[in-house]
């Protein structure tokens, strides 16, 4: 939960929390922790009271919808009919961007092998840059 909190930032909110609640800060701590056991003791009786009525397993991260609708009420045939067409969607794309990296990369040695081959220009032979002369037409 506050794996990204950095020290400083924990230390601030600690200061903070100080401030705020003075010398009653161990009983609030005291009471969160409460509250935090009796949240977990709620979430452990509901999954038990899920599996007692559905008659199967649930955990606690069963109770993501997703997961449980993937784990409890589709078959493994269901779930593969459903796959089936991203399946064909994906190894499409994935053959598009396996020939697009082999363009780019014939072309690179294209490019590479043109420029080996040109031959450098010396400097007294180089023509240098046309500029541009504009009449003032007013």
């Amino acid at each position: 939960m506050l794996d990204n909190l950095n020290s400083w930032e924990f230390i601030g909110l600690l200061l903070i929390a100080l401030l705020i609640f003075g010398e009653r800060l161990p009983k609030v701590i005291g009471d969160g922790m409460r509250m935090l056991r009796g949240l977990r003791a709620m979430a452990t009786n509901a999954t038990g009271d899920l599996s007692k009525e559905l008659g199967t397993d649930i955990k606690l991260e069963d109770l993501n919808p997703k997961a449980f609708v993937r784990k409890h009420l589709l078959s493994e045939e269901d779930e593969a009919a459903l796959r089936k067409p991203l399946t064909g969607i994906y190894d499409d794309l994935k053959g598009e961007l396996n020939t697009a990296g082999k363009l780019a990369a014939e072309t690179k040695a294209n490019v590479n092998a043109m420029a080996s081959a040109t031959p450098a220009a010396s400097s007294s032979t180089a023509a240098t840059p046309a500029t541009a002369r504009f009449d003032d037409a007013t």
